[in-house]
């Protein structure tokens, strides 16, 4: 069946947070990158003064040569720039070292979450936070720390300076600043605003370049790309617009702020002043070269501080995403601790059991399951089926935990689930899917996944049982062989072939199958029953079948009609009944005796049900 899909809700996007919030692993790491960056730029201004010094002795004796003045220049300058290295390698240490414990603490996370959570978000957020968000957090760490010091230090040290050295010329310096800061404010009242139309405006491009991609065939054959192709040049057009109304509100304050901010502006109004009060005996001329080799250090550091706000504003909505994921609730724990010792079952209760289990997507959706009850006995086999959207599939995915029941419980051998620890679940229950997942290794390494212990023999023979060691002995290199990224270098039978040896591999006494042989083409269909035949040999088997005539044999039929159980028994009894079985059982042999000339198709085999 098809899963019930969660109705589609308008969710807020992730409100901007401090990224400093995140950083508590590395920041030990990144205050002392900033201190040192502040040493950084303390030895900077230190240069300007004993420069300052220098001239002023030249001044007063031009004969004798202030040589320790000089090398204290030199002194410092060496020191500037070697810490101005030890904060950039410690800033980037930092970031290499947050983003492993973040790739690190988001995956572990992800592993205790309800697997509905991993797909209800969808594949593609989850990568995005866990590629994207986290290395837009190195960049920031790494680029950012040693802003700090040159946006918050140097103005600081250097506004103290300059009214030592004169007051009057710091506030010609604060006066000039405060001009282009106000400038730039003014500029950047629409920013947010702008921001999240220009975001959302780059969004649609993405969207539309990759539906445009993606749909080529359809384009090629339905529209030779004309509305297809239009959705994208809208979207461009649109793209276009913003940027325009951008430039057009906020382009020249921008720009005309940026040119005030520099250090021209202030260094030629302070030369002016300087001149004019030197002129007329107010001033020496050696605190006025001062005043004008450290005045630049605040316009200077005006730069850093909008670029750090940018960075800020840029990065917080990535730390909300990261935050977003690493609160996502885990799994509930029942009242058992689970240990790491092999859980012991009771050889008296049911293999597996449902008691009133009531299974809602979501809390405002109506109940995809309602009282389900159901026991299977060891060793036996027990068929889903109903029509599409009834909760087979559902059913199926509650055994090994990909959700939490909304009421009721679900037993394995007289354990609760939810009082098992994921290991110990795991070493229970085994899940065939549709679609089986293939790493992009070697086809060995996919056999063995679970299991990297297992030895060659062993991989051997689950392959061999699997109905798969033929092909892969074809293959240029055997087991070595690499199957591609998401399995594409072999055939979707070939790919189920792989999962059932790796199931075999695991050797776990449930079985959960969901319509494992739906997309087995003609020639692989045999193979592919014969290795679910062998996959099935001694273990419990639950099954979701659509293709009825696979499961005739089995020992327990449980039809599913909107979210209850409407019949179960045997497929002679449930024929026999007149119900939805039988309504079922009619239609799939109307659609097995329909052909383009009326001839019956073949049946399809029947997986021999093996005890």
């Amino acid at each position: 069946m098809a899963i019930k899909e969660p109705r589609a809700e308008q969710t807020p996007k992730p409100k901007r947070v401090s990224p400093w919030r995140i950083l508590t692993p590395v920041k030990t790491q990144i205050n002392l990158a900033m201190a040192i960056s502040a040493s950084s730029a303390l030895f900077g201004l230190a240069v300007m003064l004993q420069l300052m010094m220098v001239v002023q002795r030249l001044i007063e004796d031009p004969t004798t040569v202030p040589w320790l003045w000089f090398a204290g220049a030199a002194i410092c300058t060496v020191g500037a720039y070697v810490a101005r290295l030890g904060a950039f390698n410690q800033a980037h240490y930092a970031a290499f070292r947050l983003e492993r414990v973040l790739r690190t603490g988001l995956a572990e996370r992800l592993a205790r979450v309800s697997l509905g959570y991993v797909e209800t978000q969808g594949a593609g957020a989850l990568a995005k936070v866990i590629h994207d968000d986290v290395k837009a957090l190195h960049v920031f760490v790494a680029d950012s720390t040693p802003l700090y010091a040159r946006a918050y230090v140097t103005p600081v040290v250097t506004l103290a300076l300059l009214i030592a050295l004169d007051w009057r010329l710091a506030l010609v310096t604060l006066i000039v600043l405060g001009f282009g800061y106000g400038i730039l404010n003014g500029a950047q009242k629409r920013r947010r605003d702008m921001v999240r139309k220009y975001n959302a405006a780059r969004e649609q491009v993405s969207a539309a370049v990759v539906e445009y991609v993606q749909a080529m065939p359809v384009v090629r054959n339905f529209d030779s790309g004309k509305m297809s192709f239009g959705r994208y040049q809208n979207a461009l057009d649109g793209y276009l617009t913003v940027m325009l109304d951008w430039y057009r509100a906020a382009g020249f304050p921008a720009r005309f702020s940026w040119l005030v901010l520099s250090p021209m502006p202030t260094l030629t109004l302070v030369l002016g002043t300087g001149l004019w009060l030197t002129s007329a005996g107010d001033l020496s001329v050696s605190r006025w070269l001062g005043v004008l080799l450290i005045c630049t250090g605040m316009a200077e550091a005006m730069m850093p501080m909008m670029m750090l706000r940018h960075m800020i504003e840029k990065v917080s909505l990535s730390v909300a995403r990261i935050e977003e994921v690493m609160n996502a609730p885990e799994l509930g724990q029942g009242a058992k601790a689970p240990s790491d010792t092999p859980l012991t079952l009771d050889p008296n209760a049911p293999a597996l059991q449902f008691e009133n289990v009531t299974f809602s997507y979501g809390a405002d959706l109506d109940p995809a399951l309602r009282n389900i009850s159901f026991s299977v006995a060891e060793g036996s086999v027990t068929a889903l089926v109903g029509p599409s959207g009834a909760g087979k599939t559902t059913v199926a995915r509650l055994i090994p935990r990909f959700w939490d029941v909304t009421s009721g419980a679900i037993s394995l051998g007289g354990h609760d689930i939810r009082d098992m620890g994921p290991d110990q679940l795991m070493e229970q229950v085994a899940f065939v899917f549709q679609e089986s997942f293939l790493f992009a290794e070697s086809i060995a390494a996919n056999i063995r996944i679970g299991k990297p212990d297992a030895s060659d023999e062993d991989v051997i023979a689950a392959a061999t049982a699997a109905q798969a060691h033929g092909f892969i002995s074809d293959l240029p290199q055997g087991y070595d062989t690499p199957v591609g990224e998401r399995g594409v270098f072999l055939s979707g039978g070939q790919r189920q072939r792989i999962a059932i040896a790796r199931a075999l591999l695991q050797s776990r006494p449930i079985l959960v199958l969901d319509e494992a042989t739906a997309f087995a083409d003609p020639e692989n269909e045999a193979e592919l029953i014969a290795a679910l035949s062998e996959l099935m040999r001694g273990r419990t088997v639950i099954m979701v079948a659509h293709r009825l005539a696979t499961i005739r044999d089995a020992d327990q039929i449980l039809v599913f009609d909107r979210g209850q159980i409407a019949e179960r028994g045997a497929h002679d009894d449930l024929v026999a009944q007149g119900g939805v079985y039988a309504r079922l059982w009619n239609n799939y042999e109307q659609a097995q005796n329909w052909s383009l000339g009326g001839a019956r198709t073949p049946e399809a085999p029947v997986i021999e049900m093996v005890k």
